[in-house]
């Protein structure tokens, strides 16, 4: 007792140091930064050498006094959070007036493809780098990724890759990155393990360091980092707290308020209460749900509606949802095990994340619970669940070929109960609609979130945002992760909180945000954020013309116009010819296709007449001569190709 008083008075000294140091921003020499404690000479002089290094220094790799400092700080915590006179800072600490640069790279105006910048002077850090998935108009397009060409600018200036989580918007583009510059990657456990199995996927390795909820490491000279804990919908989610020369910037990572999560990590208010309380000088906080009115349900409760659905069954249960999110496959494993159900993994990535979460312990499942696919016909009915890919109904995914009948091991029957724990992300409604089609007209019973909740959000909803600018404050703010119009309703909730307007940014990809220890001031165009296109192989190499002749083949189709011209005798010595591809069934349209082949002929014969010597102007006059004839006939705008052979 005796020495839990004596660590008490410390406390109260070490506040009232603090205190008086905070207005400036400043640290006493052989204080630790932000506890205003004393450490022996020796030990501040070793970790300042080490953090000078210019190099990422993780800092629970380094044997010195950051446990024991660790440790102590978490007593200070909830003396600080517990002070009930808490007002909004208005100013915020900072150590120079030299300017800060946040630039994003993506996910602002879109759904995915998160990737930002933060500059100071010769050293860059970025924060996540995923991908988006093509629109309905980019025929033939696999993913898209970000812009890389401002951070390949900067060369040996990035410092380090920090990842908040492991969803493909935010690691999608890791390794189309790190094929351009070998960048040291920082994130938890579960992250880094989803971008190892995509590295080799790429032939691929990278320098990774692993970090741990609270601590805190640096990026160079110029980013002090502290990892805190967030509750998403996949394991190892952090928010960031960065402290710059100019101040400090709090990035909230895709988030919500989950206050019963099924690992039963918390998020530690208490910190970020003292974090708001120091004084934060830019906020960028998820905006995907700020739509949404109220708070997002735990994930909790998605066991709760699975639990009597699987009780009162006695079919065979095939449940699709996303492959990430491995608290809600251990909730369905846990779930299955209690109604004596063995479980069968099917889907690639599912069985991959499935293989990688049960290695570092995320997920736990008896060997005599677990059974192969090719193994479930000897296994009856009422005591089998089947965990599967498809949730979105994407073509190629195992329950997309299961309702289509093309998977190689299961087949769906009459009585077989599908539940979609999840809802269609915007643009996939079709597609899912479709796969629920399909799934009843086999005979099966289909249970999805119109039915039952079946599926909770992972982002934030306005009061859990509320909460969130409640405790942090900040001087300025920025809204991200999010369309256009989830960006605006983000600006004008901070703005109802008490914000003013001038201190609220919307931004795009590309723009930059220059910041300094009390002014901040948007620069539009900053740097090249164009959206890249990936090809099966080709990054990049397919652009705004590729995808118009993409879309006017699909559209319309192509005609290619064929003939040999004896070029010093300036006559016709073959064809012309006319192939179609999409365009008309050629045996029901012979006369259309003569009477082109009769304009194009016409075409050139008037040419060679002319004594025009130039191919290009004879390729135009066929492609407009026949393109003003087939829209005559039929009203369409096919691709025509002239292709002539010199003879």
């Amino acid at each position: 007792m005796s020495d839990y008083k004596n660590k008490n008075k410390n406390t109260n000294k070490n506040k009232n140091t603090r205190n008086k140091n905070s207005s400036t921003g400043r640290y006493k020499a052989g204080a630790e930064k932000g506890t205003g404690r004393k450490r022996p000479a020796a030990a501040a002089k070793k970790t300042q050498s080490s953090d000078r290094r210019g190099a990422a220094v993780v800092k629970h790799k380094h044997k010195s006094a950051e446990p024991a400092r660790s440790a102590r700080k978490e007593q200070v915590r909830p003396v600080r959070a517990a002070r009930s006179k808490q007002k909004p800072v208005k100013a915020q600490r900072h150590r120079s007036d030299a300017p800060v640069r946040v630039i994003p790279l993506g996910g602002l105006h879109e759904i995915g493809k998160n990737m930002t910048a933060i500059e100071y002077g010769d050293e860059v850090m970025i924060i996540d780098c995923g991908l988006s998935f093509p629109d309905d108009d980019m025929f033939g397009i696999d993913k898209v990724i970000p812009d890389f060409t401002y951070i390949t600018t900067c060369g040996k200036k990035i410092r380090g890759l920090v990842i908040t989580h492991g969803h493909e918007d935010h690691i999608g583009g890791v390794p189309y990155l790190l094929k351009q510059l070998n960048v040291p990657v920082y994130g938890m456990q579960f992250p880094l393990g989803l971008i190892r199995n995509k590295l080799e996927e790429h032939g691929m390795q990278a320098e990774m360091h692993q970090i741990r909820p609270g601590e805190v490491f640096r990026l160079g000279d110029s980013f002090r980092i502290e990892a805190l804990r967030i509750t998403h919908s996949i394991a190892d989610s952090i928010c960031l707290k960065i402290d710059t020369p100019a101040g400090v910037i709090f990035h909230t990572g895709d988030f919500k308020i989950d206050y019963t999560p099924v690992d039963g990590n918390k998020i530690d208010f208490a910190r970020l209460a003292q974090i708001g309380s120091e004084g934060v000088l830019l906020m960028m906080a998820d905006s995907t749900n700020v739509m949404r009115p109220g708070y997002t349900r735990s994930e909790m409760k998605v066991g709760e509606t699975l639990d009597p659905i699987f009780r009162s069954s006695r079919s065979r249960i095939i449940i699709a949802t996303f492959s990430s999110n491995v608290h809600r496959i251990q909730r369905i494993i846990d779930i299955a095990i209690r109604c004596k159900r063995k479980v069968a993994i099917s889907g690639r990535s599912m069985v991959n994340v499935f293989e990688l979460a049960k290695e570092l312990g995320y997920i736990r499942i008896p060997d005599n619970m677990l059974v192969d696919l090719n193994d479930t016909r000897k296994i009856p009915d009422h005591e089998l669940v089947i965990i599967t890919t498809g949730s979105q109904g994407e073509p190629m995914s195992a329950l997309a070929r299961m309702a289509s009948m093309e998977h190689k091991t299961i087949r769906i029957k009459k009585g077989d109960m599908v539940i979609l724990s999840s809802t269609p992300v915007p643009g996939n409604e079709l597609t899912v609609s479709n796969v629920v089609d399909q799934l009843i007209e086999k005979g099966a019973e289909v249970i999805y979130s119109d039915i039952a909740e079946t599926h909770v959000s992972g982002h934030a909803c306005r009061e859990e945002l509320k909460l969130m600018h409640s405790l942090i404050r900040p001087r300025f703010f920025m809204p991200v992760h999010g369309e256009y119009r989830h960006l605006q309703k983000h600006a004008q909730l901070a703005e109802y909180l008490g914000m003013s307007s001038r201190d609220i940014f919307i931004l795009s990809n590309g723009d930059a945000l220059t910041l300094t220890g009390s002014s901040a001031k948007k620069q539009a165009g900053a740097v090249q954020a164009d959206a890249i296109m990936v090809d099966g192989l080709g990054v990049g190499d397919v652009g705004n013309i590729v995808l118009r002749d993409r879309r006017l083949l699909s559209e319309a189709g192509l005609i290619i116009v064929s003939a040999a011209i004896d070029w010093q005798a300036r006559k016709l010595v073959a064809g012309p010819d006319v192939i179609t591809r999409g365009f008309v069934y050629v045996r029901e349209n012979e006369d259309l296709i003569d009477a082109t082949c009769q304009v194009a002929k016409e075409t050139i014969e008037n040419a060679l007449s002319k004594n025009v010597n130039d191919w290009n102007a004879i390729r135009t006059s066929v492609r407009e001569s026949v393109k003003r004839f087939i829209y005559g006939r039929t009203k369409r705008t096919p691709i025509i190709l002239p292709i002539f052979q010199e003879v």
